[in-house]
């Protein structure tokens, strides 16, 4: 759909379960529009007489005043939202915000739920000054602050004492207790926790608190009992397998984030979005099977590699789907937009080139749909890096970033020579260069490791390892029953006695 100004759509809410409405106020180019969303909601689409009605959405809640829900969004309008009709645009002001996609009614739903606190705690909130003290048995803070830690809470046995911070929306400790939770689910301002141990805790019970984001660690945990009103759940850990999460309405409303693995844990079978990250594996058919109503999955690679990309069309209800550093499926694997109707934002970056070409095309002219291919990988690439052995040192505790990036550039640089070598190479060259592979890398790790002192047992059986197979791969491509050119145990010996880690 291609929009006007004073075009008004409408789209239902799966957590107000109701139709929301926005308004199309103004183009800023072909790539943008300014989206308005409107003070209305409707068990069904409004008719004419509703639709005269309806005013902008005016935000007061937490630390908005006065402020209207107006940006800049993609200007392909998600098949999914209703043309309803043309009115005068509402509002004539300059927009500022820009905002990732459409996501019309999250602060209708926002603004209702802040009307619905007791006017003395809005009034407490909105008048909280950062030049007033609060005193605490763990230190002074200022009246208004928002997130405490365990520098704050350890110690503290009165939880009531908190409510001297009115402004309080965030918690994040490694000390959680039933006192705590308990805290948790009485206080209506409270809406992000990071709940790091569950240490002694079999069950945790969040049901009635307010919360939006819950980061917690499910070690130990075999209940889990959301509040109605979560949007995320992510986990630290991988849960276990007998982890029982009770939601009201099975996570229809719920982003879960479990880390790289499809969590085996029990409930949630109604779930909206999935996102995995640092993904080595992933099967979509596993995901289908597993969570068959998504409406969004994002899949971010190590990188990674897909296994059944073709059953992503068994999400009939998808609308977002977006990658990031994965291969290992074809161009006839993926979808075609007849397969995935209610499609609006297909993002993929870093995929093979071939697959990258296919879904351009097929896509390119998809009604509604945002669209963005990038980074196409050839198989050369795919080569230096999907299987780089080096890609796990990058986020280790004794290896620096900058000593993990050095390493996959010395495997990459050394793949780009081996392409160099094949059964037509003289032996002479050849020799001399997995003489010069050795000793490179010899120098270039003692450096390495007199500078940082980084490289431990695990790290020189690998580096050993990696040699071992880029000269067993030279030999390869000289062919079988060719001559070799060296003697791999003495280039071994070699590499032995030039290293100093």
């Amino acid at each position: 759909m291609k929009p006007t100004p004073g075009d008004i759509y409408c789209v239902f809410h799966p957590q107000l379960q109701q139709y929301v409405a926005c308004q199309v106020t103004a183009l800023k180019d072909s790539r943008l529009v300014a989206v308005l969303e409107l003070d209305w909601s409707g068990d069904a689409l409004p008719d004419a007489a509703g639709l005269v009605a309806m005013r902008p959405l005016i935000c007061d809640f937490f630390f908005w005043r006065e402020h209207l829900d107006h940006r800049f969004l993609p200007a392909s309008v998600p098949p999914h939202y209703t043309y309803v009709g043309n009115l005068p645009p509402l509002v004539n002001e300059e927009v500022n915000s820009y905002g990732g996609g459409w996501c019309v009614g999250n602060s209708l739903h926002s603004q209702r739920r802040w009307q619905t606190i007791a006017p003395d705690r809005r009034a407490r909130f909105k008048a909280a000054s950062r030049d007033r003290q609060v005193t605490l048995p763990t230190g002074v803070l200022p009246e208004n602050t928002t997130k405490i830690t365990d520098t704050w809470l350890t110690g503290l046995t009165d939880f009531s004492l908190l409510e001297q911070l009115p402004c309080l929306t965030s918690i994040e400790t490694a000390q959680g207790s039933e006192a705590l939770a308990a805290f948790i689910r009485q206080h209506p301002f409270i809406s992000e926790l990071h709940w790091a141990s569950c240490a002694g805790m079999t069950a945790l019970d969040l049901s009635g608190s307010q919360l939006r984001r819950l980061i917690v660690d499910p070690t130990g945990l075999t209940s889990l009992t959301l509040n109605d009103n979560l949007h995320l759940l992510s986990f630290t850990r991988e849960p276990a397998p007998d982890l029982v999460i009770h939601s009201l309405h099975d996570g229809r409303h719920l982003t879960l984030s479990p880390g790289q693995t499809l969590p085996a844990l029990q409930g949630l079978d109604a779930l909206r979005e999935l996102y995995l990250t640092q993904v080595e594996q992933a099967d979509i058919a596993a995901i289908a099977d597993r969570f068959p109503a998504l409406a969004g999955l994002r899949l971010w690679g190590k990188p990674g590699t897909v296994a059944h990309m073709d059953s992503l069309s068994r999400l009939s209800q998808l609308q977002t789907f977006t990658t990031v550093d994965l291969f290992g499926f074809s161009p006839e694997e993926f979808p075609v937009p007849e397969q995935l109707p209610h499609m609006a934002m297909l993002w993929m970056s870093s995929l093979p080139a071939d697959v990258a070409a296919a879904v351009k095309k097929s896509w390119k002219k998809a009604a509604g749909v945002e669209l963005s291919v990038t980074k196409p990988r050839k198989p050369e690439w795919l080569a230096e890096n999907l299987t780089n052995p080096f890609r796990d040192w990058d986020g280790r505790e004794n290896i620096s970033p900058a000593n993990a990036k050095k390493a996959a550039t010395l495997y990459k640089k050394a793949r780009i020579s081996l392409r160099e070598i094949d059964s037509a190479s003289d032996a002479a060259s050849v020799s001399a260069r997995a003489e010069e592979m050795v000793r490179s890398w010899a120098d270039a790790f003692n450096a390495m490791d007199r500078r940082s002192s980084s490289i431990e047992t695990i790290e020189r059986e690998e580096i050993a390892d990696v040699i071992y197979g880029l000269l067993s791969e030279m030999e390869q491509q000289l062919g079988q029953g060719t001559p070799q050119p060296f003697d791999k145990a003495a280039m071994m010996d070699l590499f032995d006695r030039l290293r100093d880690f």
